[in-house]
């Protein structure tokens, strides 16, 4: 028997996750997957079989620089960062996964600065 889950707003999240997994399950690309705290945004890239290729996030300084790193600029500049890690290994299209999150703000942000460096999805 499945354990209720009490918090109504983690209980949402995790349906939302459970939905887009279920899509990302069928694909045999390489899955770009974001996921944001409340202070951080956190990516990476993760093959198939579940080995994660390379990930970037604002924790790094060298990426997000000297401003926050809660904002929808700072989750730009880790978007473009994936992509140029996805690009050194030759990964041109990828999943994205947005692990339940809205794609809005800081997780379309991350989209657009992938898109922008170049990866297709």
């Amino acid at each position: 028997m499945k354990k209720k889950i009490q918090n109504t707003k983690r209980r949402k999240w995790l349906a939302r996750k459970a939905r887009t997994q279920t899509g990302l399950a069928r694909s045999e690309r390489v899955s770009l997957t974001v996921f944001r705290s409340a202070k951080h945004t956190y990516e990476q890239l993760v093959d198939p079989s579940g080995k994660t290729l390379g990930s970037a996030s604002t924790r790094d300084r060298s990426i997000a620089g000297d401003g926050g790193t809660g904002n929808v600029e700072a989750a730009k500049k880790v978007g473009e960062a994936i992509g140029r890690i996805a690009k050194e290994k030759s990964i041109n299209q990828v999943v994205f996964n947005r692990n339940g999150f809205l794609f809005h703000g800081r997780v379309a942000a991350v989209a657009e600065g992938a898109r922008e460096a170049g990866l297709q999805f």
